[in-house]
């Protein structure tokens, strides 16, 4: 009878210590599962967020391109005297062509003016008159830099002042003058957008972060009763987190390089002009340090918390 109490307590226990150990194993599995989850859910906001926040420097960059091209578009001309001649002309544009505000300088000579005139109306004013009256002239753009309206003002006074310079004409910047504004106001709002969705999205990584961490609270707090410092508690969240936000970096870089390549060849090859592989390289590392950085401040924000609080608080 002693034999057979002994037999069913024995066997009840180890049937007791097999469901704790498949219990513990069990929830192991769902802590790694779920710690495991909250990194997919991490990577995939922060990937969303870099794609974002990627399109809106791209399309700053366009901008700038664009602004640059259609400032370096606006056109001046000094027309020469009757009693210049063509080589005192391509003299006065050589002496141009030095100066640090000139983009492209081009000098039309009497009888390419001729020649102009003739194409552009159909009428030879040399049959007319007997004689060229058209002055050689010089055309030039300016430099992005120089073309703000004080800019021109002093360059156009400058030129107005030489001796062989009849007088100078210059494009009606009003319509560039609009669509700068235009551009620059585009700006400014993608600009807006862009911290705004960085505020946005640091919280919301922050929540995110936040989640897989509240799984590890006690983890943390058993690490402190042992003598572990901060920053031992800190380092394999904020590596981990890190990871993820490097991670989200790669999966955004490859979507955005696979639609610019897509664009770029087969819709709108013209964009290699406003926006390099080089910026895209640029925005790309961007990217990689702002989701680095951004999930590691949230690993570190989200440690720092529960490192405060004591062992009552971690069940709120």
């Amino acid at each position: 009878m002693y034999y057979l109490c002994n037999v069913l307590w024995r066997g009840m226990a180890f049937r007791d210590a097999s469901r704790c150990e498949h219990n513990v194993k069990m929830k192991q599995k769902d802590t790694k599962i779920s710690y495991f989850a909250a990194h997919i859910t991490t990577i995939v906001s922060v990937t969303l967020v870099l794609i974002i926040v990627g399109v809106i420097a791209m399309i700053s960059v366009c901008g700038a391109g664009v602004g640059r091209q259609v400032k370096e578009q606006i056109e001046i001309s000094a027309i020469m005297k009757d009693s210049v001649a063509n080589e005192q002309a391509l003299a006065l544009c050589e002496q141009l062509k030095s100066q640090s505000y000139v983009n492209t300088i081009d000098f039309i000579s009497k009888e390419e003016a001729m020649q102009n005139w003739t194409r552009d109306t159909g009428e030879n004013l040399e049959e007319i008159f007997g004689v060229n009256p058209l002055s050689p002239e010089i055309s030039m753009t300016l430099k992005a830099e120089y073309t703000h309206a004080d800019s021109i003002s002093r360059i156009v006074s400058t030129l107005e002042a030489n001796p062989l310079v009849e007088g100078v004409a210059r494009q009606n910047s009003e319509e560039v003058v609009s669509t700068i504004d235009n551009i620059e106001n585009l700006s400014i709002i993608l600009a807006i957008i862009a911290l705004a969705l960085i505020v946005i999205s640091f919280v919301l990584i922050n929540n995110t972060v936040h989640l897989s961490i509240y799984s590890r609270r006690f983890t943390i707090h058993t690490m402190q009763l042992v003598g572990a410092t901060n920053g031992f508690i800190r380092r394999p969240f904020i590596v981990g987190n890190m990871l993820s936000g490097v991670i989200a970096a790669v999966l955004a870089s490859a979507i955005l390089a696979s639609v610019v390549q897509y664009i770029v060849s087969c819709e709108f090859p013209q964009l290699t002009q406003y926006m390099s592989w080089g910026n895209v390289g640029v925005i790309i590392i961007g990217l990689f340090l702002f989701g680095a950085a951004i999930c590691s401040a949230a690993a570190w924000a989200a440690t720092t918390k529960y490192l405060r609080r004591d062992y009552d608080q971690l069940f709120k």
